[in-house]
């Protein structure tokens, strides 16, 4: 394989999961009967341009169905941090009724929706027919499409560039990282500007989060290598900003080659961060697979132990970051009997690979579980906060990266 970017030989492994089905191809209770798709799961990195990227296996059509079943709007936080970010956009950039925002990959419109209720023109491109259907019903206009160089060239033809372009965890998302890329610069004003948010590969590997690395995630990101991605598709990273989403993300400014703005100092200061971290020293990544390695056989021991003493366990948040780590650990009903999910498109389903069962939140009351796991441990001060009830029966939460531990009601 060669480098998605760069083109160079690939010959170094980063992280090797094994088999496992994509991580958002949740089951219905018929598909239990058929065979599940599985694609080996091997994570490699490039010592050149160093991108980390998936091993060439899966095919976007087996990742993206109409059946995808995310939906962004059932986190309150996430929520909130797209409102903030529409107000910020606003005012930074003026936006007003004579803009044009184009958010790629935008789900059920949990971000265009404020740029609507502020009467900012708005497109969105998305092209999961369940999410698009959901951004729809918003009043947003929505184009069922992948997004690329061709369509931006489109859009371009079409008088319709924009003075904004955001991309929220689509970035890692695409197969053809370049032609994306391209696509961007094509849609872009002259004058506009580019958000991309995507998880940061320096918090990755710094907090072993070995389980956000699925199928659906092609490419694993440091600001060096979207620099450089970014220059060769005739664009520049003029400013970035570092969040908490996620374990630790990234929010990359764009622009064109010969737009006027400075690059801020929080560019060259991140870029030296990264450097100083060893992101672009083959011995940062070379240990990486024992560090993943001991979350698994930490999170078997724990839930062996809970058996043992006769404790009750499941787990809460279907997420695909939690499928790569029950997969990987081989976790299976008898340790981990069901999935709490807050999204009604993921309820009654099975968790890929694992088959476990997705039920609905209110089902802890019921059964008042001793130990409630939270699998997307990026939203564990949220799930803590919003069933803090669990403590009625001395019942506590735990999360298993980047290492095992349980708490009460704070994290």
């Amino acid at each position: 394989m060669n480098c998605r970017h760069c083109g160079s030989r690939l010959e170094r492994t980063f992280l090797d999961l094994g088999y496992a089905p994509p991580s958002n191809a949740y089951l219905s209770k018929a598909d239990l009967n058929k065979t599940e798709k599985c694609f080996p799961l091997k994570i490699m990195v490039c010592t050149n341009c160093w991108l980390v990227q998936t091993e060439d296996y899966a095919q976007a059509g087996d990742l993206f169905s109409a059946e995808y079943a995310y939906f962004s709007s059932t986190s309150s936080s996430w929520l909130a941090h797209a409102k903030a970010y529409t107000e910020a956009m606003t005012d930074r950039l003026g936006l007003d009724d004579n803009s044009l925002v184009i958010e790629v990959a935008s789900n059920d419109g949990y971000l265009l929706r404020n740029f609507i209720e502020n009467g900012i023109p708005c497109l969105g491109i998305e092209p999961t027919d369940s999410t698009a259907d959901a951004a729809e019903a918003l009043g947003i206009p929505v184009l069922r499409e992948f997004f690329g160089e061709s369509l931006g060239r489109q859009l371009a033809s079409d008088d319709k560039q924009a003075d904004l372009i955001a991309g929220n965890n689509v970035y890692a998302h695409v197969p053809d990282i370049n032609d994306f890329t391209r696509g961007l610069k094509a849609a872009l004003k002259p004058t506009g500007t580019i958000t991309l948010e995507f998880p940061h590969l320096m918090r990755l590997i710094e907090h072993a989060q070995f389980d956000t690395t699925y199928h659906e995630h092609f490419s694993y990101l440091s600001l060096y290598t979207v620099q450089r991605i970014f220059e060769q598709a005739g664009l520049r990273v003029f400013d970035v900003e570092e969040l908490s989403t996620h374990g630790g993300s990234l929010r990359v400014f764009g622009c064109n080659l010969s737009d006027s703005r400075a690059t801020t100092d929080s560019v060259n200061k991140l870029l030296k961060a990264e450097a100083a971290r060893g992101l672009q020293a083959l011995s940062t990544y070379d240990d990486f697979q024992s560090r993943a390695d001991a979350v698994k056989d930490g999170l078997l021991t724990f839930l062996l132990a809970q058996k043992q003493e006769g404790k009750s366990v499941i787990a809460y948040g279907a997420a695909a970051k939690g499928n790569t780590l029950l997969n990987y650990a081989g976790v299976k009903p008898d340790l981990l009997p069901m999935v709490c999910d807050a999204a009604p498109a993921k309820q009654g389903k099975f968790m890929p690979g694992s088959h476990i069962p997705i039920v609905k939140p209110e089902v802890m009351r019921e059964i008042k579980p001793d130990i409630v796991l939270v699998l997307p441990w990026n939203l564990v001060e949220e799930v803590a906060d919003h069933h803090s009830y669990i403590r009625e029966w001395g019942g506590r939460f735990a999360v298993a990266v980047p290492r095992l531990r349980t708490f009460e009601g704070e994290s």
